[in-house]
């Protein structure tokens, strides 16, 4: 190994490391989240300020009745609809297909700038046009994070309610006034809906569509079934709150047992194309070749396959479901 490679090589671990470095020193702890609760409650309430922008009183994303340009181009709508309402985006979708287009238009200004060929200049514009549908799902994912994670309180404040008399929907919107995030929005919004008329069934099926999760269906169908045979609707909800409690400790557990591995993956991963990124940087003509002649592009072609094949094969491993 020749000192060249060396110096690339700590290269890449640097930029690594850093990288790293840099998402855990932005990352919110625990103390952050409480001394924002702590804010909320002491601050003045903005709900009525805000009531204009409610998720009930704000139009479609996407208007389903009369399809624009836009969505005649995919093919599954429905689906781009519930997806873009569960990762509650305030981005008008006519925006958000803009910089679709804008990051597909970069891709291939990118393929042209590396010279690379004409027949991989599409696949540069779908690699970057798919970010913002990625971005989606990441904050779909983490938008339902955040809910599971204050559901058991939740849960636990509507049996406390129940027991003080409250009815179930004064018992919900209890939770929309006392919680923040993702959970009083949604509890919020059940509440909303039933007062307009819809049936509680209904706006709780609404909620399990809504956030997909095995821990809201226990929810709804505990509620629902109660509602038609009758029962102590509390003691059930508080053996939800305890089971769902229990649930995330054992995935904790779990994340902690697999935490090397998935380092690991997340290393092995980003080091190819990051030593390729710097290579490109400091040493362009070292690494040319694997743009401007043939048998590069497709060596190019078959180590990102190759890279995605491993990443599947780690995260399999890796993935315990709870």
């Amino acid at each position: 190994m020749n000192e060249q490679m060396i110096v690339s090589l700590l290269a890449g671990l640097t930029v690594i490391t850093l990288v790293m470095g840099l998402s855990l020193a932005f990352r919110k702890t625990v103390g952050s989240h409480a001394e924002q609760r702590l804010d909320d409650l002491t601050s003045r309430p903005k709900k009525d300020a805000d009531m204009r922008t409610g998720i009930l009183l704000r139009p479609p994303a996407i208007d389903l009745e009369t399809p624009l340009f836009w969505t005649k181009l995919i093919p599954n709508l429905e689906n781009l609809s519930r997806l873009y309402e569960q990762a509650d985006v305030n981005l008008p979708f006519d925006q958000f297909m803009g910089l679709v287009v804008l990051l597909s238009l970069a891709g291939t200004a990118i393929g042209f700038l590396f010279k690379l060929p004409l027949y991989v200049l599409p696949v540069c514009a779908a690699v970057l046009g798919v970010t913002p549908f990625l971005w989606l799902v990441h904050r779909k994912q983490r938008r339902i994070k955040l809910f599971l994670e204050a559901m058991p309180e939740a849960v636990e404040l509507i049996g406390r309610g129940l027991r003080a008399g409250h009815s179930l929907a004064s018992a919900l919107h209890l939770v929309s006034e006392e919680m923040t995030g993702p959970v009083a929005d949604e509890f919020g919004r059940v509440f909303d809906e039933q007062n307009l008329g819809i049936p509680l069934e209904v706006t709780l099926r609404g909620l399990a569509d809504r956030v997909p999760s095995v821990d809201v269906r226990f929810f709804v169908i505990a509620v629902v079934i109660q509602r038609a045979t009758g029962g102590d609707l509390a003691e059930v909800l508080d053996k939800i709150g305890k089971l769902i409690r229990q649930r995330f400790e054992l995935f904790g557990h779990v994340r902690s047992l697999t935490a090397e591995g998935r380092l690991s993956g997340i290393v092995l991963l980003a080091l190819p194309p990051g030593l390729l990124a710097f290579l490109s940087v400091s040493n362009y003509d070292y690494v040319s070749v694997l743009y401007t002649t043939p048998l590069g592009t497709k060596m190019l072609a078959i180590t990102a396959a190759l890279q995605l094949l491993g990443a599947l094969m780690i995260k399999k491993i890796v993935a315990i479901k709870v």
